[in-house]
């Protein structure tokens, strides 16, 4: 006999995965994690037995609820769900699955839809903190189609604008977890910022590249994966996080001034691999890094005279623009970074449920 579960495939962004609300899985997290691992099909490299993609951006789950919380509508929790190994991880934030989160309780009947759009006030269970999510809902409804194309994906669809408020420490309650925007690990400069998420970014002339390159070529230099594995476990042991070796969190990204029109150019390691685009969180992080005097990123950026709180990063797949907002009673030296929002778009691709062994739902 197998389990029957509801769930709704969506692409979020630049990534994909079920979406789920809360009441129809587990309570207990022990039993929630081995049937996501079954129904995502994990541990194996090809997920062939369940709905997982077989790479991390489609092997990403997305559990929704209401919130009891005042002034905000919906909870969500983010569990990226390993390809090869039996384990569940809910302490990072995936920013491209959150686009479709706003979609799926609008159409689930967890928010009344207004028109021409609905925002949302989405409690980001993983990391504490409130986004707020602009949702095209014409006539009331959710729409997916319309203009807006995002670099990673074919097409286009309906904008959905996401503002991720006081990002600052949305892990470690600091923004510079060290203690310091500068640190030196293995005889480089490096910082670690956390921004939306806790990311140590590089100087990748310092460790022979350009960002220039693509995914395959990173993915395809072992000894570099080898140096940045060892300044990431490093920093983490700086900044009190303990032992990382088994967990995604710091994550790690290379950084170079422009080469194109971008304010910034960098490659983003998830952390094993390169990712093909590049995350959220750790988009908005880079983009706010920018305008943290003394970090790596600051140093390397070029910002637009015009309009320096519009970043655009060159990335694998083009281009990523945030919008960052500063507190205006903050000093030129030392800005404070109230908000910082970028247009996503998602799709749902099915409606249905996921069957699992009856052995994987037990509580």
């Amino acid at each position: 006999m197998l389990l029957s579960v509801p769930c709704t495939l969506m692409r979020g962004g630049t990534s994909k995965g079920p979406f789920f609300l809360a009441k129809d899985l587990p309570a207990d997290p022990e039993a929630r994690n081995a049937l996501l691992l079954a129904a995502m099909g994990s541990p194996h490299v090809r997920q062939i037995d369940g709905i997982g993609g077989g790479d991390t951006l489609t092997s990403k789950v997305v559990i929704v609820s209401p919130s009891n919380r005042p002034g905000v509508d919906i909870d969500y929790l983010f569990a990226q769900v390993s390809v090869e190994t039996a384990s569940v991880d809910t302490s990072p934030n995936c920013g491209n699955m959150l686009a479709g989160v706003g979609p799926f309780a609008i159409e689930n009947g967890l928010v009344t839809a207004s028109a021409p759009v609905t925002t949302l006030r989405i409690y980001n269970v993983n990391t504490d903190k409130v986004v707020e999510s602009i949702v095209q809902t014409p006539a009331g409804r959710v729409t997916y189609e319309g203009d807006a194309r995002i670099d990673g994906v074919p097409g286009s669809g309906a904008p959905i604008q996401l503002n991720f408020l006081n990002a600052a420490g949305a892990k470690t309650g600091r923004l510079f977890p060290t203690g310091q925007p500068i640190d030196v690990v293995d005889g480089i400069e490096v910082s670690l910022v956390d921004f939306a998420t806790p990311l140590i970014f590089v100087p990748a002339e310092a460790l022979g590249k350009s960002c220039t390159e693509t995914k395959a070529e990173l993915d395809g230099d072992a000894m570099l994966k080898i140096r940045l594995e060892s300044i990431r476990l490093q920093m983490a042991e700086k900044a009190g996080l303990g032992d990382v070796s088994g967990k995604v969190l710091p994550k790690i990204a290379l950084v170079a001034s422009p080469s194109g029109r971008g304010s910034i150019a960098s490659r983003y390691f998830t952390p094993w691999s390169c990712h093909s685009a590049y995350a959220v969180t750790g988009a908005l992080c880079l983009s706010a890094s920018c305008l943290l005097p003394g970090t790596v990123p600051a140093r390397l950026a070029r910002l637009r005279p015009d309009d320096p709180c519009l970043v655009t990063v060159e990335q694998p797949a083009g281009f990523t623009d945030i919008r960052l907002q500063i507190d205006a009673n903050s000093s030129p030296g030392a800005p404070s970074i109230r908000a910082a929002g970028l247009i996503r778009t998602a799709r749902k691709l099915f409606a249905g449920h996921v069957r699992v062994p009856q052995a994987a739902g037990a509580e």
